[in-house]
């Protein structure tokens, strides 16, 4: 009964597979491998996008933070959502990485509006020398509350951003738990959807440690080779995370595994609210925020279940205090976890 995060299951059998066979032999390094071309081709195929530049990392934190340096000078801002891994969890990496670029957060919840992101980007580039100046946007899909930004929602903030003549990023850790729930193409929710630069996860949905950065427009591509390598985040034997991005991507895996976690999610989430759960966020993929009462996460904990508490603790006097909690389903949890862990909940 493990719904702690999506980054604690296990490697894809297909994955490890994969892993097993790139052992074999020699070949070149630092992403001259035959297997990152089968990558760039099979990826430059799902994305419709024949042009794109692709690369590899090992981290999501590397992916973003090298995606948006690349994106944005040191005097520049990004804006992003209060809930943005970028601002929440990354360390300050994006700063670090950009030489100083700040984030401006926009009013609001996990999801921008188009008036909210309007509204911080008018804010900036008011002061002359003296204040920070315009860049790119940065848009979590899925969120990190667990919802999913429809097509015309991400359209709309695109839109919004090209009103300044701004460049879009795409943090794309969950990228096809969303696809999925939307039921739309890759390209629909990139590029097509005015997406400039896609984080695209892989690490939370059955690898174990491959990210992939796709630049739609190539021009930065170069710039984005010597901030990799000047932020030792090229590997030289690079052949291992070819290999499992090739194997992610060999018959839609990633769809499969995507779409197994969201069909846990789903379950999970009925049972929760046969429970008396009270969703805090709406799940639209793979991970829950709901409360239950402090008497029934003691009873969940003492049975060995893990998972995190968001706004409360499992000590007070009151067993009937809702606290608040969120939970995450990968693809390899089980319907007998999921229904274990709800009759425990209904107990």
């Amino acid at each position: 009964m493990f719904f702690a995060s999506d980054n604690s299951g296990p490697v894809h059998p297909q994955v490890m597979d994969a892993l097993t066979e790139a052992n074999k032999g020699f070949t070149m390094a630092y992403g001259a491998d035959t297997l990152m071309d089968e990558v760039r081709a099979r990826l430059r195929e799902v994305f419709e996008a024949p042009d794109a530049a692709i690369y590899l990392v090992a981290t999501g934190t590397a992916a973003n933070s090298l995606a948006l340096a690349t994106m944005c000078q040191p005097y520049e801002t990004v804006f992003c959502s209060p809930t943005a891994h970028i601002h929440e969890d990354e360390c300050n990496a994006p700063e670090f990485y950009s030489g100083g670029a700040k984030l401006t957060l926009v009013p609001g919840s996990d999801k921008m509006t188009p008036d909210a992101l309007r509204g911080a980007i008018s804010g900036e580039e008011t002061r002359g020398v003296h204040g920070p100046q315009r860049g790119p946007v940065s848009i979590t899909q899925v969120t990190e509350r667990g919802s999913v930004y429809s097509l015309d929602e991400l359209n709309a903030l695109t839109a919004t951003a090209r009103e300044f003549n701004l460049k879009v990023h795409l943090d794309g850790a969950r990228f096809a738990n969303a696809m999925v729930a939307l039921g739309c193409t890759p390209a629909e929710m990139s590029w097509k959807s005015g997406v400039d630069v896609l984080s695209f996860g892989g690490t939370k949905n059955g690898l174990m440690g491959a990210e992939a950065v796709i630049f739609f427009d190539p021009e930065k591509a170069w710039e984005f080779e010597l901030r990799r390598k000047r932020g030792a985040h090229l590997f030289s034997k690079h052949r291992y995370l070819s290999a499992q991005m090739a194997g992610y991507l060999r018959n839609d895996l990633w769809i499969e595994t995507a779409r197994q976690a969201n069909a846990n999610c789903s379950r999970l989430a009925d049972g929760l609210r046969e429970a008396g759960a009270q969703f805090m966020y709406e799940p639209d993929a793979n991970m829950i925020f709901a409360a239950l009462p402090r008497r029934t996460h003691r009873v969940l904990h003492d049975a060995g279940a893990v998972y995190h508490l968001w706004d409360g603790s499992l000590d007070g006097d009151d067993p009937d205090e809702m606290i608040g909690a969120r939970f995450v389903c990968d693809w390899s949890i089980t319907e007998q976890m999921i229904d274990g862990f709800v009759d425990l909940a209904k107990s």
